[in-house]
């Protein structure tokens, strides 16, 4: 069978499905017009090519000819990878909330009214057959025809309501300007710490998921605190530690896969996803600032080299992501059998490895073991007789002849499109540790992917979402705009450059332009000038990646008071009034929205260096000695002076002067080094401050703390 039009498209979630004896489009004009034409409802698929259960129902519904067949018959049917087109997942996942009353997720299926594109029945998964309560997707198919073409007149209705729904979902403002003060600050950290996992650290029961944005926003609170909140702490701490030394994380080559199936943090499901790890990333390294504790520090270097050495195209951009399946089977790549494992290692290396990661305990997947911490360095030294220098050497020799026996297995697939969102959230993590950690090399492959993106992706003043083989596609939303920004003002923070410096303002204008609601505030998922669908999203809640109004809110206010740009700052000021209520009674669903309330509560401390280079160098690893999350350090050289006015202002002085600002107000300029250690020192949370916190915290957690 040739070929549907898929095989035309660059996604590689649309081109798996290229092959199906289904007639699939993607959604484009050609189909919506076919299915008003022909009168025929859509079915409109949305996946993702890392989703297992969108493989599982490929095989047994759009493999099958039997299938497609009633498929063909009865539908227009349009296929979606909703990394490429986040806007119509979030439109028709929020229909599916609305029609099934619960939440979704992927696979996604919806069927349309051809007139509108208005969805009148909406499900996830169908099996091939009856299974698990679900009704047999081919029976599905019959009913949802005969309904359409039987009770046109009911559907109508419903989708009237429906619209009328949806189109409440966002947020309003209470047509006048409310005082915003710190109380969701508070009521979040309550809120977070009633979810707390006291076994195993994170938020919930299984499935359990990182949630970097909670957990930042945690440790923020601590530092804002004064570190008089050793809680907060601890729950970041434990959590982070938990997660490093688990199966969620791969103990070989690093990078964290999307979530773990049970409250261990032992078995995951094995995808990988790039803006998980960019994240995490960051936040391995704001917490190595804040506590000093080499885990986290190796944890996000391992992070780091696993998505430069496996994510970074020879272009400069980072894929998408890794399969959860390889060979047909998930997480068939990260298993071992002892048997494999015996013959690679010596006497000593299997003994310490074995103990470690429990091979001496029953298999803990299916049958074999995925690697997951089971003791600690100090067991290893009490019943092997090592020291921790011998134990950590051995382990790592074990760790190293391990990965190269895995090189030679059949790799999980690799999404190679390069989404702009996702690329933004890995090169803040990048840039951001590679600033703290100080490593030049996390900087120059941040820079890479700044390099790719106004390369590739950034046309006409418009910046697009993807790119593959060569190829941009789909007006950028408003998560790449403000992702994108986020991370530029991190690299500055790293490596000053005044063409990036323009970049992010160049974005801040068409922000506001083309995304903001100025009636309203906050700003739209799609551009003035994108597709019209029967909704336009206005975000606020954190999902799998932070919200585009808790970023556009945070970046904006940093801008505007670097710059001195009272539009930006006014324009954060508006997205928090918009979301105020909600922000309100759920704080710990707007973590990033808190993170903008924060600093407009207490603006950013600026601190603006500008020096010969050697001097320059020594001022700036003093601003990033210790944890300040508040703060926005730019080391500007002297022969620099292509500078906006607000910055031109602050002229050089001697080998090195700094500008210390907050809000709209600057001190006194500072011209030493001790002066300048001082004037931090107020505003910082210490390493030896966080070790105090915790003595005397529960037993469970100590023996992780090596």
């Amino acid at each position: 069978m040739p070929a549907n039009r898929l095989s035309k498209c660059t996604s590689p979630y649309l081109q798996q499905h290229a092959d199906n004896p289904v007639d699939w489009y993607p959604w484009c004009e050609e189909a919506l017009t076919k299915a008003r034409t022909e009168d025929k409802p859509i079915l409109l698929s949305i996946g993702y090519s890392a989703c297992h259960w969108c493989h599982v129902m490929a095989h047994e519904s759009f493999e099958d000819q039997a299938t497609a067949e009633v498929m063909n018959r009865l539908f227009i049917n349009i296929k979606v990878d909703r990394e490429e087109r986040p806007d119509l997942d979030k439109v028709y996942q929020s229909a599916h909330q609305l029609l099934a009353q619960r939440p979704g997720g992927w696979p996604l299926t919806v069927f349309l009214t051809p007139d509108d594109q208005t969805p009148f029945f909406a499900g996830t998964y169908f099996p091939d057959e009856e299974r698990h309560g679900l009704p047999p997707f081919i029976g599905v198919l019959h009913n949802i025809s005969n309904a359409f073409h039987e009770q046109r007149a009911d559907i109508k209705e419903q989708n009237k309501a429906l619209l009328r729904a949806i189109s409440q979902i966002d947020p309003i403002t209470a047509g006048k300007a409310v005082p915003l003060d710190s109380t969701p600050l508070e009521t979040a950290r309550q809120q977070l710490a009633s979810g707390f996992d006291e076994t195993s650290g994170g938020f919930g029961s299984a499935p359990k998921f990182p949630h970097p944005s909670s957990l930042e926003q945690l440790l923020r609170h601590w530092a804002a605190t004064g570190t008089q909140d050793p809680r907060s702490l601890y729950m970041v701490d434990f959590t982070l530690t938990r997660m490093a030394l688990g199966g969620i994380n791969d103990q070989l080559a690093g990078g964290f896969c999307r979530y773990s199936v049970d409250d261990l943090w032992m078995i995951p499901h094995f995808e990988k996803m790039l803006y998980d790890n960019g994240p995490l990333l960051a936040l391995y390294a704001d917490l190595w600032q804040a506590t000093g504790k080499s885990l986290f520090k190796e944890t996000a270097l391992n992070t780091a080299q696993w998505a430069i050495n496996e994510m970074q195209s020879p272009e400069g951009g980072f894929y998408s992501s890794l399969d959860a399946d390889s060979e047909g089977e998930e997480g068939r790549f990260y298993a071992w059998d002892i048997n494999e494992i015996k013959p690679l290692l010596d006497k000593d290396e299997y003994a310490h490895f074995s103990r470690y990661y429990g091979l001496d305990q029953e298999p803990n997947f299916e049958g074999k073991w995925h690697l997951h911490c089971r003791s600690d360095i100090a067991t290893l030294n009490s019943e092997l007789g090592s020291t921790s220098e011998q134990a950590r050497q051995l382990l790592g020799q074990a760790k190293q002849k391990l990965l190269a026996q895995r090189s030679l297995r059949i790799r999980p697939g690799r999404d190679e499109k390069t989404l702009t969102t996702w690329n933004a959230l890995m090169i803040k993590g990048l840039a951001r540790a590679g600033r703290l950690l100080e490593n030049p090399e996390l900087i120059a492959a941040a820079q890479r992917a700044v390099d790719f993106i106004r390369e590739e992706l950034w046309q006409d003043q418009h910046l697009l979402a993807s790119y593959k083989d060569g190829k941009a596609n789909f007006n950028g939303y408003l998560d790449d705009y403000v992702n994108l920004m986020d991370a530029l003002l991190e690299l500055l923070q790293a490596e000053w450059n005044s063409t990036t410096l323009q970049f992010t303002q160049e974005l801040a204008e068409i922000l506001l332009e083309r995304f903001e609601d100025k009636e309203q505030g906050g700003f739209f998922f799609t551009a003035n000038d994108h597709e019209q669908l029967i909704y336009r999203p206005k975000p606020f809640g954190d999902e799998s990646i932070p919200a585009g109004n808790g970023i556009a809110a945070f970046v904006l206010s940093r801008l505007g008071h670097l710059l001195g740009e009272a539009r930006y700052i006014k324009a954060a000021e508006r997205t928090l009034q918009c979301g105020w209520e909600q922000l309100k009674q759920y704080p710990h669903a707007y973590c990033t929205l808190l993170k903008s309330l924060d600093e407009l509560l207490t603006p950013t401390e600026i601190i603006i260096l500008r020096g010969e280079a050697n001097a320059l160098t020594a001022w700036h690893k003093r601003a990033n000695q210790h944890y300040a999350p508040r703060r926005m350090t730019l080391a500007i050289p002297s022969s620099i002076n292509d500078l906006p006015e607000a910055l031109a202002l602050k002229q050089p002085h001697g080998d090195c002067i700094a500008y210390h600002c907050r809000g709209t107000h600057c001190d006194a300029p500072i011209q030493s080094l001790d002066q300048l250690d001082a004037a931090l020192s107020h505003s910082e949370a210490h390493p030896s401050q966080a070790d105090q916190q915790f003595d005397g915290a529960v037993g469970s957690f100590k023996r992780f703390r090596e």
